[in-house]
């Protein structure tokens, strides 16, 4: 249960960080996409990588 619980944590918060980052406009991958420069993405990216965060931490606990 702690493996599947650092594994999902890490792969979420890696997402959260790629969406924050598109929102910012930092990361500009893929191209087309609708996530790019849109400030709302940022506010989802950081929760998403908060809760990954978590999910980090209660695997360790």
């Amino acid at each position: 249960m702690r493996i599947l619980l650092l594994i999902v944590g890490i792969l979420t918060l890696l997402m959260g960080l790629i969406w924050t980052g598109q929102g910012a406009g930092l990361i500009n991958w893929p191209e087309a996409s609708f996530m790019l420069k849109q400030t709302q993405w940022i506010y989802y990216g950081g929760l998403t990588a908060l809760g990954g965060a978590v999910l980090i931490w209660l695997s360790r606990r």
